[in-house]
């Protein structure tokens, strides 16, 4: 997802990598990573804001768990191309899927906008850093297109609510140990496509029974958006 832009035709995606894309399929993700390489893939890790913390105005942030770049080998840099292998918070994910979907700027997450008096006068707005061009505008666009039919048709469909514009892209994580058939699934859905207003991730942690992201994280976001979206007048295509 980092180095789209290495495999797009007159600015889209060859037609077979967009449904690899849509359909979440890891060896295609492991091949791209390839292509990628190690180096570049943690440059834009760190564009994206995922090796460090996100700076939240909360106290005890934790940060992302990773593997040493030098200690890196193929299967390591195979996993990781597709979301394993390595541990971030929740915030950290979804500010770096903002980014994605909002032009390339990677924002200061935060829950403190103003201080107000007695008197309700406002006495202080906070300011919070915004980083420019983690992702170029061109990818940004083209990814909202992907993730767009993610929901549409893809793994995220049961997601789609009709006459609202939203994209997402599902999630299914092994837990440690391997093979102990423990999971996280999970579902980061946004809204409009065109200009996102409003995302949302729902983490399910050891589900039982089905575990794929798209079956049961994606109907909570569609529930959750089924709320939000028309309450803030968002919709459309």
């Amino acid at each position: 997802m980092a180095d789209t832009g290495k495999f797009l035709i007159k600015g889209q995606i060859k037609p077979g990598r967009r449904e690899a894309g849509i359909n979440s399929c890891n060896p295609a993700f492991i091949e791209w990573g390839r292509r990628v390489g190690t180096e570049r893939f943690y440059q834009y890790l760190g564009k994206l804001g995922i090796l460090g913390k996100t700076g939240i105005d909360l106290p005890g942030e934790a940060s992302t768990i990773i593997h040493k770049i030098e200690n890196v080998g193929e299967v390591e840099l195979a996993t990781m191309s597709f979301g394993q292998s390595f541990q971030i918070t929740p915030i950290t994910m979804l500010r770096a899927a903002s980014a994605i979907v909002n032009g390339g700027k990677l924002v200061t997450p935060h829950f403190g906008v103003k201080t107000v008096g007695n008197n309700g006068e406002t006495v202080q707005e906070f300011a919070y850093e915004i980083q420019e061009d983690a992702i170029t505008e061109e990818t940004s666009s083209t990814m909202k297109d992907i993730l767009r039919q993610v929901v549409e048709g893809g793994g995220g469909k049961n997601a789609y609510i009709e006459g609202f514009s939203i994209g997402g892209k599902t999630a299914t994580s092994q837990k440690l140990p391997r093979g102990s058939g423990k999971y996280i699934s999970s579902f980061v859905g946004f809204s409009t496509v065109d200009n996102p207003q409003v995302i949302a991730m729902c983490l399910i942690d050891e589900p039982q029974g089905v575990y794929y992201g798209g079956t049961i994280a994606a109907p909570v976001i569609r529930e959750l958006f089924e709320n939000i979206l028309p309450y803030l007048e968002i919709c459309g295509n």
